[in-house]
């Protein structure tokens, strides 16, 4: 298959020398990937169609096929610049084919053909970062951070964690009667062992909360040790990604004012733009621009602790005083605005109106644990990954 040609014309067609089929031998037959539905006709025409069978061919393409840019790919026969057979399909195989007959072109419309695998990989931490130790052992860049935050409530991924620590993750991914991969993998399985402890946990979605086909639940993924046990806690360990400690709690000397002064939370040095995450169902008290704090929110939770974060880049759209936020969702993102002297979260915990050292926080056990229906689709789950992990180890 070619590359994807944007503009057409004549260097955009290859042309094989196999003959179509017995049928047809004077035809030959063309393969081409074009921007979308709506590219069909121009590219047909300029493979040297009729132009009125290919606007009749990209017409009836055009409803199977959908709109949008996503790629199509055509496979079609010329004989004499008319159309003798035309594949158009999208990467899962959806689409139309069509052939010429006495009184015009059939049509077949083609389904979708995909099979889910579930790959499991393992490795162990370098002395580098948890980043290329994953995508080294075969985890997909994309579920780098999936993979540390289904341990926000269990792991500190910049203090708990050493060189040597083994990890495992299981992810699926849809692929296409080619063999080739079909849209983003999902991670569904995450498990880290320490020196100090292990964690194995399931990525699980419980039927009655489940939104829509191919709408991302608003609170977040939801993860579960073997028992059907939530892994959700009060707050979140970290209120961001893959971001390093610069400056801890407690007495330092201030970096701009130069002297001795209680750091009142934990510092996360990240790039500009690095998504804030609110740590636990709240209410905003306060959302925007404050002195020295730049841009600034102010979370009360709903067991009467405050959480801040300062130094935004930017506040997300409806965060402001007054809204519900729940806990995994977006408020901002991370910058170095009023007193900073680099793009960083500056986050604090207050319990009782005392800041408190977010990191030493025991945020209790969970107390959401699967029963029911819901316990019996997390257990077929949990069973059909131990078994994959079984057979890849």
């Amino acid at each position: 298959m070619l590359d994807r040609q944007p503009a057409l014309g004549p260097q955009s067609v290859a042309a094989t020398t196999a003959p179509a089929s017995p049928a047809a031998a004077a035809a030959s037959r063309r393969i081409l990937t074009v921007a979308g539905a709506d590219a069909i006709g121009p590219s047909l025409v300029a493979a040297g169609v009729d132009a009125t069978e290919a606007n009749d061919a990209a017409t009836r393409a055009r409803g199977p096929l959908g709109a949008g840019s996503d790629d199509v790919r055509l496979v079609f026969d010329i004989e004499s610049g008319h159309l003798v057979h035309l594949d158009a399909t999208r990467e899962d195989g959806a689409g139309i084919a069509l052939a010429r007959g006495a009184d015009g072109f059939t049509q077949q419309i083609l389904s979708a053909h995909l099979v889910q695998r579930l790959t499991i990989v393992r490795g162990e931490l370098d002395a580098r970062d948890f980043y290329s130790a994953a995508v080294a052992a075969g985890v997909n860049d994309t579920l780098v951070s999936d993979f540390a935050n289904a341990f926000a409530f269990d792991f500190d991924l910049q203090r708990e964690v050493a060189p040597g620590d083994i990890f495992e993750a299981g992810f699926e991914q849809r692929y296409n009667a080619a063999g080739n991969p079909v849209g983003v993998p999902v991670l569904v399985y995450a498990s880290l062992e320490t020196a100090a402890k292990s964690r194995a946990l399931y990525r699980f979605t419980p039927p009655e909360q489940k939104g829509a086909p191919g709408q991302k639940d608003a609170t977040g993924p939801k993860w579960y040790d073997a028992n059907g046990r939530s892994t959700v806690r009060t707050l979140m360990r970290t209120p961001i990604d893959g971001a390093r400690i610069s400056s801890p709690f407690g007495m330092r000397e201030h970096p701009v004012l130069g002297f001795m002064k209680l750091h009142r939370g934990t510092d996360f040095a990240a790039p500009t733009g690095t998504p804030i995450f609110a740590s636990g169902d709240a209410v905003v008290e306060f959302a925007g621009l404050k002195g020295p704090n730049g841009n600034f929110v102010k979370l009360r939770h709903d067991n009467g602790w405050e959480t801040l974060y300062l130094h935004m880049n930017r506040i997300l759209p409806g965060i402001i005083a007054g809204a519900r936020v729940v806990q995994g969702r977006q408020i901002g993102e991370v910058g170095t605005t009023g007193r900073s002297t680099g793009p960083h979260l500056h986050y604090e915990v207050h319990i009782d109106g005392q800041p408190t050292d977010p990191l030493a926080l025991q945020m209790g056990k969970s107390s959401e644990t699967l029963t029911g229906a819901a316990l019996k689709a997390f257990d077929a789950l949990r069973d059909r990954v131990d078994a994959r992990r079984s057979a890849a180890n």
